[in-house]
């Protein structure tokens, strides 16, 4: 599952909820604890992949300029989020979680529009979901997927911290 950043959609309700000054979206301020967040016990679910050790490693690729995170605040409070690894022009979503309505939406517009700025061109989903389909994923053929990722990671920015946007998010991403 796979989103191209062009691709991204937005209902004109979601977009409502974009212009909504009540949050604000910050990036790579509190990476440990959005997965903190994303490893957090979830309904159907017998355990994470997200352990001690896993977030140790990912932190460790965070403070490198590697891993990032975006992160949805409401009243002071982490509300939603997620993370993953850049690498050449592709981002690789690794999880994401939310707990207000919306939250972890917002912080993917966020994204969207933070790689589409910066020359990315492919957002790898892994998960093949509804909720991704209607944001704009879709998923590819491991053949079509590899000689993307082949052509793209070899290609775009320094591994760096990414700053926050000082920008508020306009009606597209």
């Amino acid at each position: 599952m796979v989103l191209m950043p062009d691709a991204f959609r937005i209902t004109r309700s979601f977009a409502k909820t974009l212009r909504n000054a009540r949050y604000e979206v910050r990036v790579d301020t509190s990476f440990r604890a959005v997965m903190q967040a994303c490893a957090a016990p979830r309904e159907g679910q017998d355990g994470t992949w997200i352990t001690a050790s896993m977030i140790d490693a990912y932190v460790r690729m965070h403070e490198l300029g590697h891993a990032h995170s975006f992160e949805t605040w409401i009243d002071g409070e982490l509300t939603g989020g997620l993370y993953g690894m850049a690498v050449g022009r592709v981002f690789y979503g690794e999880s994401m979680f939310t707990r207000v309505r919306d939250a972890s939406k917002i912080a993917l517009a966020h994204l969207v529009r933070h790689v589409r700025l910066h020359g990315f061109e492919l957002i790898d989903c892994q998960m093949e979901t509804g909720h991704l389909a209607s944001l704009g994923a879709h998923a590819i053929p491991r053949d079509e997927f590899s000689a993307c990722i082949a052509e793209l990671v070899n290609s775009g920015p320094e591994p760096h911290r990414w700053e926050t946007p000082a920008a508020a998010f306009e009606a597209t991403p």
